[in-house]
């Protein structure tokens, strides 16, 4: 007796002392709030959605060109024998002759060169809106590519989370069994000194001995868990951490407030970025039925070329211009009406994926609502298993001490308690988890949410 309780209140003071040594280093640790903001910045992922972003949005800024004019220009140079094209070179630089009208001249010209400048530009002046529904469609889609990136924001910061507190939950555990392993230990002792005074069997001895293996092989495997869980946050951050950024907070039990079902469900509707995406891609859709339409309607163009014919390079020559409109009319629009089809059953199509996203949606809020809830329910049921447990154990230890028990039921009553421990620790952490989770859900996890959790 005299050995047991002196260790177990040395293990004790180790890891009070341990704590206190540590806490100075706990100013530049890593929170979960700044680990969140480095995912948010480095993670490859992020990387991705933004080129997806900026390419829906250069998407839309192309679109917009087709408002614009098109200008050309053109420097060809041009020899030949041909006798419309001499006949029309010479008049195009105008050194057109009386001479040229002579048979044998149109019939069997001289060959001659035609260096010709020349600007020409298209304008659609008119294309029954086409265009625009085109921009409008091309606006909506960058709209909702952007909503799709706040959704892959969020599913970082969810990743992120568990990460962090799995590292949290790992050194919890380490604790845990250290504790284990100082009370085995400590039993070893306690049982070695009986064994010598003839109070207790040599084979409680050896009892204690296979117990306190038992429990030096889980602390090795939660070290190694721990290590793991690391290597977890490292990749949802997209960056190393440095040694000195490792000493976190412990993990602790913490309350969360929830709005009732029903309330997150119509929150979850109208915050989650995915549905936003979805509802942005059924009007783009709408929009290209719009486009589909317009297309059968006239068209007008205008043009316009201006030209410079010189008979070389640098000399002189001259110069004429045309311009002009035309008005256009599919007379047989067989592709138009299949692309009209096509249109509508991308609506068809996009209208059931958003109707299926609401269903989807009312049942992930559902579904993290009430493990959030169970979870808050076992954390209770744990807590108060663990405080029996402990005293359960106290009264035991003394009753072994006093020869009123034997080492058998030591081990069973301690283990319950060791088991009651890392059930605590278990619900807290699930706890913490599901909570993030039904934020996920209802689609307002974000940086500043994550605070709520440290």
């Amino acid at each position: 007796m005299r050995s047991y309780y002196p260790l177990r209140a040395g293990i004790v003071l180790a890891l009070f002392v341990y704590g206190g040594l540590a806490a100075p280093a706990q100013q530049s640790s890593l929170t979960l709030s700044q680990a969140v903001a480095i995912a948010l910045k480095v993670n490859p992922d992020k990387q991705l959605t933004r080129d997806s972003v900026d390419a829906a949005r250069l998407d839309a800024q192309t679109a917009r060109t087709m408002l614009l004019p098109k200008l050309n220009f053109s420097e060809s140079a041009t020899r030949g024998n041909d006798p419309v094209f001499v006949f029309g070179s010479k008049l195009r630089q105008q050194i057109f002759a009386q001479s040229d009208f002579a048979p044998n001249s149109l019939n069997r010209p001289i060959p001659i060169n035609d260096f010709a400048t020349q600007f020409s530009g298209t304008w659609t002046a008119f294309d029954s809106w086409h265009t625009q529904f085109e921009i409008h469609k091309t606006d909506l889609l960058a709209r909702s590519a952007s909503a799709s990136a706040s959704r892959s924001d969020q599913e970082i910061v969810l990743r992120t989370i568990q990460a962090y507190e799995s590292i949290l939950f790992s050194l919890r555990q380490i604790d845990v069994v250290q504790h284990d392993v100082g009370t085995a230990q400590a039993l070893l002792d306690a049982s070695q000194t009986r064994v010598e005074a003839g109070l207790a069997v040599d084979s409680d001895r050896l009892t204690a001995n296979a117990y306190l293996a038992e429990r030096q092989q889980e602390l090795l495997s939660a070290q190694g868990s721990t290590e793991v869980a690391w290597a977890e946050l490292e990749a949802a951050l997209g960056e190393s951490i440095p040694a000195d950024r490792r000493q976190l907070m412990p993990l602790s039990e913490r309350e969360f407030a929830d709005l009732p079902l029903q309330d997150q469900v119509a929150a979850a509707l109208k915050a989650r970025a995915d549905r936003e995406s979805l509802q942005l891609q059924g009007d783009a859709a709408r929009s290209a039925v719009q486009a589909a339409k317009s297309a059968f309607g006239p068209q007008i163009n205008t043009y316009g070329t201006w030209e410079m014919d010189k008979g070389s390079f640098a000399g002189s020559g001259g110069n004429n211009w045309v311009a002009g409109a035309e008005l256009r009319i599919d007379i047989l629009p067989a592709a138009k009406r299949q692309n009209l089809a096509a249109a509508k059953i991308a609506l068809d199509r996009t209208d059931a994926a958003k109707a299926a996203a609401d269903r989807t949606i009312q049942l992930q809020v559902t579904r993290a609502y009430y493990e959030h809830h169970t979870a808050g329910q076992m954390l209770l049921v744990a807590k108060a298993s663990m405080n029996q447990a402990d005293e359960g154990l106290r009264i035991l230890q003394e009753r072994y001490a006093a020869g009123l028990a034997t080492m058998t039921d030591l081990l069973r009553t301690e283990d319950a308690a060791r088991q009651s421990r890392a059930s605590y620790w278990q619900a807290v952490f699930s706890s913490t988890l599901t909570y993030a989770a039904l934020k996920f859900a209802d689609g307002t996890l974000n940086q500043d949410s994550a605070g709520d959790l440290q």
